[in-house]
């Protein structure tokens, strides 16, 4: 994704995007009571060693959630390329999946939306018909739509974590892509906020061992991007290392 994309200025669109995930900030904000992480203070402006390349990442955690991110990543000389995620995963108080929002322009667009399996779905039929079967419709008709391109990572783990429903398509980047991007997003969170209220507890005696699960998962999927070598290659190893370590949670002061 980094190295030999037409050099078309998309700073407009990327924009938007992380305009979007403001606003799905804003509706995670208005539920949660959220706390920012001092362990990635100094993440919160970062560059390339060359200057090109600018970033951004902040993490946030509290009662009912363990660890939030939201960040960007983007080159403001040649805007054809950036990347920004919003990414939500719950305390193991409650089993709802946890919240991945994933925007870039490639210059296309790209999303990827997904819930993250609490469990494993192929005898978990519960939480298969109760959380991914209300998306399979929209999955199906996004296969079918003429305007996405369907993204599929070439890591046989990142596929592996997607869900079956996980929307991660491109799109010529238009304000029609871009807006069905938002529709999909605010659906996406909206139906997670219903979930969230509606959960039972999950009993005591359980919480460790999902909590336990959830930072294995959180910090595999961090180490496993592909894109992390290209991170290294234009941020220098020690700070690509640091933001991988921070989506995970992995210099975490507070829990």
């Amino acid at each position: 994704m980094f190295e030999q994309q037409p050099n078309v200025d998309s700073t407009d669109l990327s924009e938007q995007l992380w305009g979007l995930t403001n606003e799905l900030r804003q509706k995670i904000d208005a539920r949660f009571e959220l706390h920012p992480d001092p362990s990635v203070e100094n993440l919160q402006q970062y560059s390339s060693l060359d200057g090109n390349m600018k970033g951004s990442l902040t993490a946030f955690s509290g009662k009912e959630i363990d660890w939030l991110v939201h960040s960007w990543l983007r080159n403001p000389e040649k805007s054809n390329f950036s990347t920004m995620r919003l990414t939500t995963w719950l305390k193991s108080h409650i089993q709802v999946p946890h919240l991945a929002f994933e925007f870039g322009t490639l210059p296309n667009i790209f999303f990827y939306i997904d819930y993250i399996p609490r469990t494993e779905l192929l005898s978990d039929l519960a939480s298969l018909d109760r959380y991914y079967e209300p998306v399979n419709q929209t999955f199906l008709k996004l296969q079918e739509d003429s305007r996405l391109k369907v993204f599929t990572s070439k890591s046989l783990y990142l596929r592996l974590f997607q869900s079956p429903v996980s929307l991660c398509y491109t799109g010529a980047p238009t304000f029609e892509t871009l807006e069905l991007t938002r529709t999909l997003a605010h659906e996406t969170l909206d139906r997670w906020l219903t979930w969230v209220d509606a959960a039972e507890p999950v009993p005591e005696d359980a919480r460790t061992a999902l909590a336990a699960r959830d930072v294995a998962l959180r910090r595999i999927c961090a180490e496993r991007d592909p894109g992390n070598k290209f991170v290294a290659q234009i941020l220098g190893s020690e700070l690509a290392d640091k933001l991988v370590r921070s989506l995970w949670g992995g210099d975490r002061i507070s829990h």
